[in-house]
């Protein structure tokens, strides 16, 4: 599978997903959104692995995806695909989102490029079964050290942080800011919002993410503000629901369901138009996950004029400029999150000004941005 030679400076990204994979994330839409806002400058080539319904190789917005293999064995395909067009590739980019390609020893020095939002740390225990949750936690820094060495690029400064923990050099780790891609509304623009106190939850039902801390701080304020609803807004996850939300539920007596008269209304996978509408309305997102590349959907909800509450969590500090931006948290606990709760209802003059301060601080993200900052990366890296 040759690549013909060119005179624009060629970039090879290696992902074990890419923006169409079934299991896309933030990572995948990051790389996507940055990578087409440069691909008129450079040649972009993305290998991942195959999956069913997929095209082997396409163009999407002048991005050329290729896919071969699976989890493991794209790895030697996406070698194989490196030997043969080796002189036509400038930089080969390693992006870690828990899987690597191990480029360390297949690509020369100075073409290597590690790209990484988070580190996975706690979450292998919350998210996954022994033995893997095991092997995954005591491997993952001596994987990470392997690219030491190599210029790096990640998205936030808890990342950065943790990277020169580990040894990795602090001149060659290079922040690219996360992004949005809608036009921030103006202040005109915000929905009203909701008559009775009004939080949501954006994301996915998964551990880590804090669903049912979140749950449980409603089921607190609801004692205190009766008429107070939680919207919950993701792709839903019945055995979640039934295992881990349920029985809060029953505890604290709320009703549940679709129907928007519920306590907790269950919105489900929405449009992105919707989304944002539902964000709009409410008074505050609640997002208390344990760790992230950065909170995006706080910089989303900012951006249509609404706070968020967090926790004290890697990259989750940086998405609300550690406090002065959003309310975070002192302790990691529900109880934190309804002491937060309380203030948004009733520190209306603090509220005001903390989502002035959170739509401004979301101003500066947006994937043009983005783009820019790679370009300016790109630059800094061959100039050396």
């Amino acid at each position: 599978m040759k690549i013909p030679k060119d005179e624009k400076i060629t970039f090879l990204f290696l992902s074990w997903r890419d923006i169409k994979a079934p299991k896309k994330g933030g990572a995948e839409v990051f790389t996507h959104e940055m990578l087409k806002r440069v691909s008129d400058k450079y040649r972009i080539i993305h290998i991942s692995p195959l999956f069913e319904g997929a095209s082997k190789d396409e163009m999407i917005d002048a991005v050329r995806y290729i896919r071969g293999g699976g989890t493991l064995s794209v790895i030697n395909f996406a070698r194989k695909f490196y030997k043969e067009n080796k002189n036509n590739i400038n930089y080969v980019v390693d992006q870690c989102n828990t899987h690597r390609f191990f480029t360390k020893f297949w690509i020369e020095k100075e073409k290597r490029i590690f790209f990484i939002h988070q580190f996975t740390r706690e979450i292998w225990y919350m998210n996954s079964k022994f033995p893997v949750s095991f092997i995954g936690a005591v491997t993952e820094t001596p994987f990470m050290k392997l690219s030491k060495n190599d210029y790096t690029i990640t998205v936030s400064n808890s990342t950065r942080d943790d990277l020169i923990d580990v040894g990795f050099d602090k001149d060659k780790v290079y922040i690219l800011p996360e992004g949005i891609d809608f036009k921030h509304w103006k202040k005109s623009e915000f929905l009203k919002k909701e008559e009775n106190p009004t939080f949501i939850y954006v994301g996915r039902y998964v551990n880590y993410k804090g669903i049912d801390d979140t749950v449980e701080a409603f089921g607190k304020i609801k004692g205190d503000y009766p008429k107070a609803k939680l919207w919950l807004v993701g792709k839903k996850k019945d055995q979640y629901i039934e295992e881990k939300l349920k029985p809060i539920f029953e505890k604290y007596n709320l009703s549940w369901g679709e129907e928007m008269d519920k306590d907790v209304v269950i919105h489900g996978f929405v449009s992105d138009e919707r989304k944002l509408e539902l964000m709009s309305r409410a008074t505050a997102l609640v997002f208390p996950s344990q760790r992230e590349g950065w909170g995006l959907i706080m910089t989303e909800a900012a951006a249509v004029g609404t706070p968020s509450i967090a926790y004290n969590s890697p990259g989750i500090v940086d998405a609300v400029n550690n406090g002065k931006a959003g309310y975070l948290c002192e302790s990691n606990s529900p109880n934190s999150i309804y002491e937060l709760m309380k203030r948004v209802i009733e520190n209306k003059e603090g509220y005001s000004r903390m989502r002035d301060k959170a739509y401004d601080y979301s101003l500066n993200f947006h994937w043009d941005n983005t783009g820019k900052a790679f370009i300016e990366f790109v630059d800094e890296i061959r100039g050396k």
